[in-house]
């Protein structure tokens, strides 16, 4: 039977250094008992490792962060997803209680803070309250005068500052024992009412060296930002190309915060109607494939509509010793004006959307999209030696020998005017016989025996003429053909592209509407009209590949 159950959970700081130990059930493996056994692993390690050296025999959970590591225990069969997902809900709400980033300190420095989120998450190993709006009325957090007090020796809530009766406020409200929307605190205000949305889509493009797409995936995630007094109920429509009947086809794998009204989305695709929490959270989640109802001889690179698309030529010249990498920039991507918009933040910026919804922030529109940060990676074969003669028509371009990649970086304005930029390279690689005669060094270094073989005849008078030996144009042929065999082993297999496109997103997806329901409402207050702003992000993370 697979257990659903917390047994125990350990962090540790950057050093490997246990900070926190908090068992909840059971008799698990102490945190200095399996962290060795953690660490014998090679890196990068797993989320999921089976140690069955331990007694009981283990499963062992983990999460990396920055500056710690937690861990937790499981002696019998747990679900692995459910527990990775307490993990990350545990990181969320400690972020949120102590700030970002998450220090080994801030958890020394507020361990009762810690405790009480600990045990208010998982009670006796059964996960039960996770969001931390629900758990901020339920924890208790020093104030900035109770720590003041608390340093010099006196009680931070003295009874004579409570009210008559001697007992919190807090105790006879109702409140108290949990609020009625669990992802929502009680008692919300903001003298500013906002509302924001945020669509950040990461791309996965593969190109076969003809240039036609293997394969082409955008995974989006909707962020949504409320700062708005009461319960709001908010109703949020999406719209696609193709119309409402083409939202169950784009929207696949859909994931929802548990405040989104589920029946509302299977009855009306495109609409999220929710009870928002406090704050900033993840909205929903999707994947969408670019290439849906494609076969492959229809498949082009122009049905995608892409920013930028990357070229590779290989053994070029003479000796097939050069390649080439272009950059070919859509000229829908090279301008930097945006439209007003009637969703906007307030500000000298504003906001917008991928297509047809103006762009907020940094000059990025629907009408002209901005291109950014654009970074083309060449990963090379182990045998290169070094890659000379680097010329790049745009941008600036470098040889890392230690990771032994090419990495092209073309700043924004330089992006900024379409057509295409060109790279190209001389690859150097392992000395063969040949090339040792062709430098005729008079000196050769003897590995075995770690000496110089110095060549007497090579010391010569300055007025000697060297000898040029005399080939014919057959051999010199055949020649520069076995350099282009032997350097065809050089040439990079991939180039991959990254960069940001302000004001475009590459499903087409767009917010069409943002509209509070004033009749569920409550606490909203009479005339008040929030502020709303929408912001369309797509994001490349070496997401581009071109196989050569």
């Amino acid at each position: 039977m697979i257990s659903s159950a917390i047994e125990a959970l350990y962090i540790f700081n950057q050093h490997n250094e246990p900070i926190l130990e908090h068992v909840y059930r059971s008799r698990p493996a102490s945190a200095r008992t399996i962290l060795p056994l953690y660490l014998t692993h090679a890196t990068p390690r797993p989320s999921v490792i089976y140690l069955p050296n331990t007694n009981p025999q283990t499963t062992l959970f983990s999460l990396v962060q920055p500056n710690l590591l937690i861990l937790v225990p499981a002696s019998s069969d747990t679900e692995p997803l459910f527990v990775l997902e307490f993990l990350h809900r545990l990181v969320d709400v400690l972020e949120d209680f102590l700030g970002a980033p998450l220090l080994a300190s801030k958890i020394e420095g507020n361990y009762d803070v810690v405790a009480q989120l600990l045990g208010e998450m998982c009670d006796a190993g059964s996960v039960c309250n996770t969001e931390p709006n629900a758990l901020r009325d339920v924890v208790d957090v020093p104030r900035w005068v109770d720590k003041l007090l608390g340093g010099v020796g006196l009680p931070g809530s003295s009874p004579a500052l409570l009210p008559s009766g001697g007992l919190r406020p807090q105790l006879s409200n109702p409140a108290a024992s949990g609020p009625a929307i669990p992802w929502r605190r009680a008692n919300v205000r903001y003298t500013s009412n906002e509302l924001y949305v945020d669509i950040v889509e990461t791309l996965s493009v593969t190109l076969a060296p003809s240039g036609r797409p293997l394969a082409a995936f955008a995974n989006g995630s909707i962020a949504f930002t409320s700062k708005i007094s009461g319960v709001p109920d908010l109703l949020l429509t999406l719209s696609v190309p193709g119309g409402k009947q083409a939202v169950d086809k784009v929207f696949e794998l859909p994931v929802f915060h548990p405040c989104v009204r589920l029946a509302r989305w299977r009855e009306r695709p495109g609409e999220l109607s929710f009870v928002p929490p406090d704050g900033k959270f993840m909205l929903a989640g999707y994947e969408v494939n670019l290439l849906p109802s494609m076969d492959l001889n229809s498949r082009t690179i122009k049905n995608l509509n892409l920013p930028a698309t990357i070229e590779v030529l290989t053994s070029l010249g003479l000796t097939g010793s050069d390649f080439e990498v272009r950059l070919l920039i859509s000229s829908l991507f090279t301008t930097s004006s945006s439209a007003p918009s009637s969703l906007s933040r307030p500000g000298p910026a504003s906001r917008g959307s991928g297509r047809s919804t103006p762009f907020f922030g940094g000059g990025g529109s629907s009408a002209a999209p901005l291109l950014q940060d654009v970074v083309i990676t060449i990963p090379m074969p182990e045998a290169v030696r070094n890659i000379t003669d680097l010329r790049a028509s745009r941008g600036e371009a470098q040889f890392t020998t230690a990771d032994n990649i090419v990495e092209w970086r073309i700043s924004t304005k330089a992006a900024s005017s379409s057509g295409s930029a060109t790279l190209r390279c001389t690859v150097v690689g392992p000395l063969s016989e040949e090339d040792e005669e062709d430098m005729g060094t008079s000196f050769r270094f003897d590995a075995a025996n770690g000496e110089y073989d110095e060549k007497e005849d090579a010391y010569q008078s300055s007025t000697a003429e060297p000898v040029v030996p005399i080939i014919s144009k057959e051999q010199q042929e055949q020649k520069d053909a076995r350099k282009v065999h032997m350097n065809a082993p050089l040439m990079p297999s991939s180039a991959s592209a990254s960069f940001s496109v302000k004001g475009w997103l590459a499903s087409g997806i767009k917010v069409e509407s943002l509209n509070v329901d004033l009749r569920k409402s409550r606490g909203l207050g009479e005339g008040v009209k929030p502020v709303k702003g929408v912001k369309y992000l797509t994001v490349s993370k070496k997401g581009l590949e071109t196989r050569c």
